[in-house]
């Protein structure tokens, strides 16, 4: 009867519990696998009344039995737990120390107390074993015990039924009929005997307690007829925890896998003599158990190889279908958790199943936010590749910036369902959010790149269009030039404008940004001309040079001049420095307003007619329109060449100018004295004064002739100095009181030179460069020096007067 029977010593007599054993015992079972579909089956009873031999034929288990032959004493010591065989469901029966034993004596009832208390809060069926010939008495029946029970389970208030089975031993003649009112009324009397709290003041018994009675013959003296009604009470145990059996009740039922940890925590309370509180004991199992469960679950995803894997393949790049991938892993996990603490209870069970999700949840996290990241950093630079392909095809960008935009925020989103696992609901907008940020922080600097290239592309063209042309109108500087210039800056900024304003339309930009461009353009146009200006301010000197030499040097058709004798040197020099005039004055500011100034009556009144009264009176001290460093008129902004600065570039023009003048008067008095055939006047005259002879002796006698050579450079010497044509241009009488004031101090003057010129060696003059002068006005800096032409030329604004350099 006892073979493959598995049993062990759950507490012992000392009231020690075998944790180890009961270890043992649940895996050589495999209790944990049965989750709640097994049974508790507990005996009490006195000693020695046939407990562990009931339990034996009961449940074919091999619990020690009394020998008869040794006299009746303690069997079993403690509490000893076996595995029923052959009962379906699982079921575990519990053999307890015998009560009333003598060898704990009367006094020691305690571990009969913490037995059947501990019996009562971990079975589903109790088996109250008892005599037939007991039943009315107090002791023998177990009443002062059934009454503490029952006392303890009131301040429980367990909502769990516990099914007390009252077995009668070695029934007598007396039916059962007749013997389990009695029992039942006892029952009823330790019932209602017992103090209950308010709330179950009315409370009946069979909200606690299924009781049942059921009867056997004596073993000794009808062992078949005992054996029988065994049989037939076995079979009440089959399927006991289906609805309407005899352990039916199953709601404070502990799963199989915390029975070890239950009854080491029941025993626990019983031992430190607290009140068994099994509703809490029942949350302190399943928290623990769950707990153990969760942690193990956790654990064992974090070494599962594919989530490693899934893990290390995240960090490096994208990984398709990595939500439904983690979410297979993550299922697998919470379902294994679901299987193992499906019997625990509910609450607790879901609260460790949060718990363990929030953990796993937890630790795939940072995964799931690096694929984002990948996810995000993808898309974006796809985004950049398209964009810039539809914008080299020429389509619109305001056009291809929403379209790719709204294409790619989309694929983002997908790929964000695709990533996203089915535990949890995790939002993405902030990778989505940051997303959109960098895509329209790359449309606003690409819209600015390209804006900045179409204006510099506009601009450049502008610079095309009018920085040769202006340069060429203000060459030929003439009254039109400055309308000339004007009407030129009008048409090209005109159709710039006009075809920068078509080419924004495809940025679709609000009309304030299109205005703000549209007027920086025409802005750059006149800038354009001003800088050119400006530029062609800084040599003006040289243009000045340059036109006065053209027109002095070449006819109206642009030939040589080839000085004959016949050119008029004078109107011409006045016609070209006229010209040059006109040159400065239009350089001299800077007029795109179409406002008129007096800037060319100016220069010329006081540079040339100015000059004209001043030779006609040097005594009298006119006004200097010129002597200011800013025209009426004309702001500071637009002036090019200040007043000052206009009569400094002036007199070195003069001065400059003077020796092509000079060497022109020289040419033409050389070309003169080559075409006459006739003595020199000189020569001419010495004959008609001294005759032939005297003339001939003359030409004979060098001393004589050095006499009067050195007469006549000393003559034509005091004639240049003294100027006496021009003296006796005014009258003969001023000429005369003028050339006697200024006679004396010349003749000093001349000898003073000469005694000069006898005592330091002669040394070549440098060479002036022209073009060294000219910088000297675009460095800001104007020459007032004048040049000592070597020709003898009394020059004034009126005009010129020479004297032929042969004869100096």
């Amino acid at each position: 009867m006892g073979d493959g029977v598995c049993s062990t010593q759950l507490i012992d007599g000392d009231g020690v519990f075998n944790v180890a054993g009961i270890e043992d015992f649940m895996k050589a079972v495999k209790l944990a696998e049965c989750g709640l579909s097994y049974a508790v089956v507990s005996i009490m009873g006195p000693q020695s009344s046939g407990k562990s031999t009931l339990l034996n034929h009961l449940f074919g288990t091999n619990f020690r039995e009394m020998d008869a032959f040794r006299g009746r004493s303690q069997t079993t010591k403690g509490i000893w737990l076996a595995k029923c065989n052959g009962i379906d469901p699982c079921t575990l029966v519990m053999d307890l120390e015998g009560t009333d034993g003598r060898e704990r004596g009367e006094d020691d009832t305690a571990f009969e107390k913490q037995s059947a208390l501990f019996a009562l809060a971990v079975s589903d069926i109790v088996l109250i074993n008892m005599w037939c010939h007991d039943i009315g008495r107090e002791q023998a029946a177990n009443k002062p015990l059934l009454k503490t029970v029952f006392q303890v389970m009131m301040r429980l208030f367990s909502p769990r039924k516990t099914t007390l089975l009252f077995v009668i031993r070695d029934k007598t003649k007396t039916p059962l009929e007749n013997l389990e009112p009695v029992l039942r009324e006892d029952i009823q009397k330790i019932w209602n005997g017992v103090p209950k709290p308010e709330a179950h003041k009315e409370t009946p018994l069979s909200e606690f307690f299924n009781v049942d009675v059921v009867a056997l013959s004596s073993y000794e003296e009808k062992e078949e007829l005992f054996k029988e009604q065994v049989a037939s009470l076995r079979q009440r145990f089959f399927h006991s925890i289906a609805p309407g059996g005899l352990a039916g009740d199953r709601r404070g039922v502990v799963p199989a896998a915390g029975f070890s940890f239950s009854g080491q925590q029941i025993w626990k309370i019983i031992k430190e003599n607290k009140d068994l509180d099994l509703p809490a004991h029942k949350v302190m199992v399943a928290t623990v158990r769950c707990e153990e469960i969760a942690n193990e679950k956790f654990a064992n995803l974090s070494a599962d190889e594919d989530w490693r894997q899934l893990e290390e393949d995240v960090q490096h790049d994208i990984v398709p279908g990595f939500g439904k991938k983690l979410s297979i892993i993550l299922d697998k996990c919470l379902s294994g958790y679901d299987m193992e603490a499906i019997y625990f209870d509910e609450g607790v069970r879901t609260s460790k199943r949060q718990q363990l999700e929030s953990k796993l949840l937890q630790m795939v996290n940072p995964a799931y936010q690096s694929l984002l990241g990948h996810l995000r950093t993808k898309t974006l630079d796809d985004f950049k590749e398209a964009f810039d392909k539809a914008l080299s095809r020429g389509e619109g960008f305001a056009v291809s910036a929403l379209d790719c935009t709204q294409f790619f925020m989309s694929k983002f989103d997908n790929s964000c369902k695709d990533a996203a696992i089915q535990q949890a609901n995790w939002d993405p907008s902030k990778f989505r959010d940051k997303l959109q940020r960098d895509i329209d922080g790359h449309i606003t600097a690409v819209r600015a790149t390209k804006l900045s290239e179409l204006s510099a592309q506009y601009e450049g063209q502008l610079n095309k269009a009018l920085a040769e042309p202006v340069e060429a109108l203000l060459d030929t500087a003439g009254d039109d030039t400055w309308p000339a210039i004007r009407k030129l800056l009008q048409r090209e900024t005109r159709v710039s404008v006009s075809g920068l304003a078509s080419a924004l339309v495809a940025f679709e930009l609000d009309q304030a940004t299109v205005d703000k461009m549209l007027a920086k353009l025409e802005e750059y146009a006149k800038s354009v001309v001003e800088s050119k200006a400006k530029e062609e301010a800084g040599r003006v000197l040289i243009r000045m040079k340059d036109r006065f030499a053209t027109l002095f040097s070449r006819d109206s058709d642009s030939m040589p001049r080839v000085w004959t004798g016949k050119e008029d040197i004078r109107s011409i020099t006045k016609t070209a420095r006229s010209s040059s005039l006109k040159l400065l004055s239009v350089m001299a500011a800077i007029r795109l307003d179409d406002d008129s100034d007096n800037i060319e009556n100016t220069l010329s009144l006081a540079l040339v007619d100015n000059a004209n009264v001043g030779a006609s009176n040097k005594s009298i001290q006119s006004f200097d329109p010129l002597a200011s460093s800013s025209w009426e008129e004309v702001s500071a902004t637009k002036t090019l060449i200040t007043p000052v600065q206009c009569k400094s570039l002036w007199r070195q023009f003069k001065s400059e100018t003077e020796y092509t003048v000079s060497q022109a008067v020289a040419a033409q008095e050389a070309h003169k004295r080559n075409n006459n055939w006739l003595p020199p006047p000189w020569a001419i005259a010495a004959i008609l004064v001294l005759g032939f002879n005297e003339f001939m002796t003359l030409l004979r006698n060098p001393f004589y002739l050095a006499v009067i050579f050195v007469t006549f450079l000393v003559g034509k010497a005091l004639w240049v100095q003294l100027d006496i044509s021009g003296e006796f241009r005014n009258g003969a009488l001023s000429g005369l009181l003028s050339l006697s004031t200024k006679f004396l101090p010349t003749v000093m003057n001349i000898l003073k030179k000469l005694a000069d010129e006898g005592q330091r060696p002669s040394a070549p003059e440098p060479q002036r460069n022209p073009e060294l002068d000219s910088k000297s006005f675009r460095n800001g800096v104007y020459s007032s020096a004048t040049s000592n032409a070597s020709s003898n030329m009394s020059s004034s604004e009126s005009g010129v007067e020479y004297s032929s350099p042969s004869t100096q």
